[in-house]
């Protein structure tokens, strides 16, 4: 995959040298390409904001800037590249950003990313920008941070430990909180390894017991346990066809039950609904 990242600051994603992104990089499975912003200006002071129209505090980045630096990207496509990238604006207007999407753009063989700073990016390099590649707007969150370089490292790290041979056990993402394959919406109960004693905290009896059933059945149990203590707004998007008899009974001795009228699982009166 190769991912092209425009911004003021390069320097702030120094982060993506190091650990599995670093080594995917190096193995050349990962073709990362910086490129400063202020190098497609064409004033003395590289100007790349400007007061908004209509008013409003802050300052609102420079379409033209903007402009030369996206065309210098799908100028320099190659043949394995496609024929344009497709542009993520990180912006905390934009889709939500998941386990789901970051499936979604593992599949992408480009990234281009515009990370804005101050109050955004002039909205007509968006629209222009959409009339040449696909263009996905995302959001790491409903917070707003200084600038958009953050959610780059977060969703380049996502996305690449998804990619084929990135991570040393290409099984391992197959069990990671809202993953495909795995029921939707159930978050990862706890982990532990060596020593089997550690400040007289032992390890759950049933994970040396090398029956890989009760296991499996305790990892989901737990998964269901906390889930509800640390999303209980997840438990409304459960799948019923998701769940064996083993599943409803653990979920009963939790509180939850499915609720036929509303087609959805609910938590009892003692529990705490959505």
């Amino acid at each position: 995959m190769r991912i092209d990242i425009v911004t003021i600051f390069p320097e702030y994603l120094e982060p993506l040298n190091v650990s599995l992104v670093g080594k995917a990089r190096a193995r050349g499975q990962l073709d990362v390409r910086l490129h400063g912003l202020r190098e497609h200006t064409t004033d003395v002071h590289r100007t790349v904001d400007d007061s908004p129209y209509g008013g409003g505090p802050g300052m609102v980045m420079k379409p033209e800037p903007w402009s030369a630096a996206l065309d210098g990207v799908v100028a320099s496509a190659r043949p394995e590249d496609g024929p344009a990238p497709t542009l993520v604006v990180p912006t905390p207007s934009g889709r939500p950003f998941t386990q789901e999407l970051a499936h979604e753009l593992a599949e992408r063989p480009w990234l281009a990313f515009a990370p804005a700073r101050y109050e955004g990016i002039d909205r007509r390099v968006i629209e222009d920008a959409a009339d040449r590649m696909p263009v996905v707007e995302v959001s790491i969150g409903d917070y707003v941070l200084a600038g958009g370089e953050v959610a780059v490292l977060v969703i380049v790290e996502a996305v690449a430990r998804l990619l084929p041979g990135v991570l040393g056990n290409a099984e391992s993402h197959q069990d990671d909180s809202f993953a495909p394959g795995r029921m939707a919406d159930l978050l990862e109960g706890p982990v532990y390894t060596k020593p089997a004693e550690w400040r007289a905290r032992p390890v759950p009896e049933v994970l040396l017991s090398g029956n890989h059933a009760k296991i499996a059945r305790w990892r989901r149990d737990q998964a269901f346990a906390r889930t509800l203590a640390m999303r209980p707004d997840l438990v409304a998007r459960w799948e019923r066809a998701a769940m064996d008899k083993h599943d409803l009974r653990a979920l009963a001795a939790l509180g939850v039950e499915w609720d036929e009228p509303s087609g959805r699982f609910r938590q009892s009166a003692d529990g705490v609904e959505e």
